[in-house]
């Protein structure tokens, strides 16, 4: 599918990897390495919502300094970007642009609840067509 006609349903990852706030950092890049995954969502464990996302780059900001102390809710990015899937995929290029962020929660328009992940290396293999 040509990227000017591609929605993000087309290219996004389905189901997501979690964790809570309070899990420590070491954690989180434990889940990316066994999950093969670039981000891990955060999910407030009082609230069952989800309000951030840790990438890999956040993770490498942060393992400079000591990642045995930090957690994931100190290092997600928030508020959390979200697109619906059935959004174009320009328009999710574009959100990723102006919010400097490398992946946006993909939310059913039906459910409002998030169903997957599109990143930027998603937005390359479309646009690589």
């Amino acid at each position: 599918m040509p990227f000017t006609r591609a929605t993000v349903a087309d290219v996004m990852t389905e189901g997501l990897i979690t964790c809570e706030p309070s899990a420590p950092l070491r954690a989180v890049a434990r889940l990316m390495a066994d999950h093969h995954v670039h981000s891990v969502f955060v999910f407030d464990d009082e609230t069952a919502e989800l309000w951030g996302i840790v990438s890999d780059l956040d993770l490498a900001a942060a393992a400079w300094a000591d990642v045995d102390t930090q957690t994931a809710g100190e290092s997600a990015v928030t508020p959390l970007v979200s697109v619906l899937r059935t959004d174009d995929l320009r328009h999710a290029a574009q959100l990723m642009a102006e919010s400097g962020v490398s992946h946006l929660a993909v939310v059913d328009p039906m459910t409002e609840r998030p169903v997957g992940v599109v990143s930027t290396l998603d937005i390359a293999r479309a646009v690589a067509g």
